[in-house]
């Protein structure tokens, strides 16, 4: 009896997109892909090569014609509601939705759309970028990880022999809040409009280190288990990246749109007032970010 890889799409062919799109592509499991602008072809760059991925992304859920046992979402937090058109048209009872996104509140924001057995979060590990010609960069080797459940064995059968690793955790909560304090410190980008270069400054050092203690605390209170050598290490981190290493909420700024402020550093101001925990400068950083996403002025 032969085997048969899950029926995937794909919503949202930006940079993490077009990252899983070539990587299945590049081993026959092209994704049906989906989102706004009808790209005749996708384009991933990476040492030692690239992938063009064969258009055109379909822009209109009224042309899906079945459901698909796997569904990658990979659009920005802010962009979640109009997706709703392509989750009805592509996702059965059955479907797997892998939601490729920032921040630790993935079912929460998914839950008006799809059940709570359908949505399956995710933690991405790997820098892409969407260059001027709207190719992406891949800046290095592409990983996932996914909580331990049954609904991650659809993935990591969909995404096997690929160029993008998965592993899946029993301990999601506490993998999911140490990427968000990477993201977190990563907001400080924006403030100043510089890339991962800045924090080899002694004084933006500092300032990163104490954000991330302050986001620690509340990670822990929220049930991660991170140790106190968490912080420090996410700052060797940016100190050792590229000079020129940005970030996506970086790039949404200088392109003028609306930034995912809230899932990556309002959560953890909001968290923090639930659980009594003071939190100074996420006090001082959200409502700046917000205002740059927001205005007005």
């Amino acid at each position: 009896m032969s085997f048969e890889y899950p029926r995937i799409a794909l919503i949202g062919p930006g940079a993490i997109g077009t990252t899983i799109a070539a990587a299945l592509h590049e081993v026959g499991r092209t994704p049906t892909i989906c989102g706004r602008t009808a790209y005749e072809q996708l384009s991933l760059r990476f040492d030692g090569g690239s992938i063009v991925v064969p258009g055109p992304v379909q822009t209109d859920p009224a042309q899906i014609k079945h459901s698909f046992d796997l569904v990658f979402v990979a659009v920005k937090t802010t962009q979640i509601a109009a997706t709703a058109p392509w989750l009805s048209a592509l996702c059965d009872a059955k479907t797997v939705v892998c939601v490729l996104q920032n921040g630790v509140e993935q079912n929460e924001l998914f839950a008006p759309y799809l059940s709570s057995e359908q949505v399956l979060p995710s933690v991405v590990w790997f820098p892409a970028q969407r260059e001027p010609d709207a190719s992406v960069w891949l800046r290095r080797a592409a990983r996932l990880t996914l909580p331990d459940t049954p609904a991650a064995q659809t993935v990591v059968t969909a995404l096997q022999g690929t160029r993008c690793a998965v592993d899946t955790t029993a301990d999601f909560t506490s993998v999911a809040w140490r990427k968000l304090l990477v993201n977190a410190v990563a907001g400080l980008m924006v403030l100043t409009g510089r890339r991962a270069g800045m924090f080899s400054r002694p004084d933006i050092a500092d300032l990163g280190l104490a954000y991330l203690q302050e986001c620690l605390a509340v990670a822990r209170a929220e049930g991660a288990t991170l140790g106190d050598e968490v912080p420090q290490e996410i700052l060797d981190g940016f100190q050792k990246a590229p000079a020129d290493m940005g970030t996506s909420i970086l790039a949404d700024r200088q392109a003028g749109q609306p930034l995912e402020w809230d899932i990556r550093n309002g959560v953890v101001q909001r968290r923090g007032r639930v659980h009594g925990i003071a939190t100074p400068i996420s006090d001082f950083v959200v409502p700046l970010l917000a205002a740059g996403s927001e205005g007005p002025g």
